[in-house]
């Protein structure tokens, strides 16, 4: 095992010894692994500092929601934690700063230094959690912007998918403690639940096994991540009839991860397969899968388990049929006779995967239901997803939207899941940073159409040069001049310069063919003025 360096190594080693990251709840590795080269040490922080000086140009960065949240009063010595969340953000602003400016052993230096304040925090503080709070929230955004250009990341690469949880849960055979048959009995019965709950075996085997320590696992994981889509799936549900129980199919289908994918090819939160998508208005492309959006696949879900209980006029039926498909359930029923879940299972009659499936959505709605009996409550939960969005008119790359909308292509990437390429095809309707939207359709617009699947923006810092913006992008400074219309005395700090830079290893959607060859005289273009609106 290679030993890990730098900011990596610090966070790494303080998790294999129980310290602040070892106190919360541990993230997968890759929110973790910043893969940051190792910087200069930075000086000791301190516990209590003056307000730190204004940093010029950060106005806009002071508005980033996920970092900067109001500080609220802790009941005992706030003025400690409240002083170092203060200098860790401003390290961290003036590192994010030094990145935009492609200033990269700065940024990393700076980022160093906010993770190391934090964890210079009281151990026995009151209000120790903020800073752990925040300590989790810094290490995800450096992350991100790690993957976006701090050294490992790749933007021509295309996203990856992740295994659905339903591949790691093994089909259960050992007997039930009658003790916990005693308990799951009186929590049925006591639990308010739209969808009927079974308490038999089947049932209680998987509430054994979500009680465990590697279930109990699998199971807190997915409620994590059904912060983000908890309120749409609920609200999708609620518009089409249907029991709010039936989130819990899409824990067990997907773990909440849009990006889910089967070894049979489901794809997506709702794992919906190629034809049965189709069937429901989820269509594909080279370029965008709408059974990986979530908002379009769990309409067609709920749609499709509406049908299904109209069809079969049991949910425990209708969710096999979800599973198996509708053609397997009534072949099980016309071969036995029984219109029954219970009895077919019994029977033999069904795909073992199938037999399972039912007593597993059962189980993580019992599980769920009385959190606290299972240790799975206090929980927390991602934050609910919240964006803006852009229509797009013509292929468009997804580093000119980061360009725009002032945030990395791991963010972009992540608000848009049913994208397949690094390129939003025409008519596709991107989401971006909330706040960000009526900015980046403005600015889009000063982008010859037939460019944005390979152009870039840029806004001028104070003091920077058009000759080190045009190194930075690889491209001629006569070249970026061509391409804008400056005002008199050249560009000025804060202008946003159009950048003519040859198209990226990922294709343009066909449509676009003839801007992938303009795109070779970039200095011919149109000029456009430079920008001076402030996104």
């Amino acid at each position: 095992m290679r030993r890990p360096k730098g900011l990596t190594s610090r966070i790494w080693l303080l998790a294999l010894a129980g310290g602040l990251i070892g106190c919360v709840a541990p993230k997968p590795p890759s929110l973790r692994a910043l893969f940051l080269p190792p910087a200069p040490k930075p000086p000791e922080p301190r516990f209590v500092t003056p307000d730190p000086p204004r940093l010029e140009g950060l106005a806009d960065l002071r508005a980033l929601p996920m970092l900067l949240e109001a500080i609220p009063e802790s009941a005992a010595h706030p003025a400690r934690i409240d002083s170092l969340i203060r200098e860790a953000e401003w390290h961290f602003l003036a590192g994010r700063k030094h990145y935009q400016e492609g200033e990269l052993d700065a940024a990393r230096l700076r980022f160093d230094q906010a993770i190391d304040v934090l964890l210079a925090a009281p151990e026995r503080a009151p209000d120790r959690a903020r800073a752990e709070r925040k300590l989790e929230k810094l290490v995800e955004a450096i992350h991100g912007l790690d993957l976006a250009g701090l050294g490992a990341g790749d933007t021509t690469s295309e996203p990856g998918f992740q295994k659905p949880p339903l591949e790691d849960i093994p089909q259960l055979t050992f007997p039930v403690d009658p003790n916990l048959r005693n308990k799951v009995l009186e929590e049925v019965r006591a639990t308010v639940s739209q969808l009927p709950l079974e308490a038999n075996d089947a049932v209680l085997s998987y509430v054994q096994y979500f009680s465990s320590l590697r279930g109990r696992k699998i199971l807190a994981h997915g409620l994590r991540r059904a912060g983000r889509y908890r309120s749409l799936i609920q609200r999708i549900l609620d518009e089409e009839g249907l029991p709010q129980e039936l989130i819990h199919m899409a824990q067990a289908e997907s773990g909440f991860q849009p990006r889910a994918v089967s070894r049979q090819r489901a794809t997506g939160m709702w794992q919906f397969i190629r034809n049965r998508g189709r069937e429901y208005g989820l269509m594909q492309s080279i370029y965008a899968d709408d059974r990986l959006d979530p908002e379009k696949s769990t309409r067609a879900a709920a749609r499709h388990l509406r049908d299904l209980y109209h069809h079969f006029g049991d949910w425990y039926l209708a969710l096999a049929a979800y599973n198996a498909g509708p053609v397997v359930i009534d072949r099980a029923v016309e071969r036995t006779g029984y219109v029954d879940f219970w009895e077919l299972r019994r029977r033999s009659v069904l795909p073992r995967e199938t037999a399972n499936y039912v007593p597993i959505v059962l189980a993580m709605i019992i599980v769920t239901k009385n959190a606290r009996q299972y240790g799975l409550e206090g929980l927390e939960v991602e934050s609910p997803l919240e964006y803006d969005t852009v229509e797009i008119t013509s292929a468009t790359h997804l580093l000119l939207i980061s360009d725009l909308a002032e945030c990395t292509v791991a963010q972009v990437r992540d608000l848009n899941p049913a994208l397949l390429k690094n390129i939003a095809p025409p008519g596709y309707t991107l989401h971006v940073p909330r706040g960000s939207g009526a900015a980046v359709s403005a600015a889009l617009e000063t982008v010859p159409a037939e460019r944005r699947a390979s152009w870039r923006v840029h806004r001028l810092s104070e003091g920077e040069s058009l000759a080190g913006v045009a190194q930075r992008y690889r491209v001629t400074a006569s070249s970026i001049l061509a391409a804008n219309r400056s005002p008199a005395g050249g560009p000025e700090a804060g202008d946003l310069l159009l950048i003519p830079t040859a198209a990226p290893l990922s294709k343009a959607p066909a449509r676009a063919a003839s801007a992938r060859r303009a795109a070779r005289k970039p200095a011919s273009a149109k000029p456009a003025t430079v920008q001076r609106a402030s996104l």
